[in-house]
């Protein structure tokens, strides 16, 4: 069965991107958001399985987003992306809720997967 996901990102290229790659691997990418109050509009509408989130928003950290996600819809899971390396976020990345992290460079339907099997 297909993964519901919402793609929570500032910039529209890599948006369209991330979904045109999960939508490849078999994802179906059910809504999108540019920062963090729509993202959470469109989670508690959509109830994804998936989050993809990016870590630098305009609104609020997705760091932050992750942790209130992980409370709020506790069935969702949440996986983190950057342009940078999840070292430069320090522990967060690991204590936020979220099931992992993908620099964008790496995003793949696969590499989704993969973070998500880790769990």
């Amino acid at each position: 069965m297909a993964l519901s996901v919402v793609i929570v990102d500032d910039h529209a290229p890599f948006r369209s991107m991330a979904r045109q790659l999960l939508e490849a691997g078999g994802f179906v990418v059910v809504g999108e958001a540019e920062d963090a109050s729509s993202a959470l509009e469109e989670v508690h509408r959509l109830h994804p399985a998936l989050v993809l989130l990016d870590v630098q928003l305009p609104d609020l950290d997705g760091l932050t987003l992750a942790s209130r996600l992980a409370v709020d819809e506790p069935g969702t899971a949440v996986v983190l992306t950057s342009s940078r390396e999840a070292a430069d976020y320090g522990h967060r990345v690991t204590s936020c809720g979220a099931r992992g992290f993908i620099t964008k460079t790496d995003l793949s339907s696969e590499s989704v997967t993969a973070v998500l099997r880790m769990t």
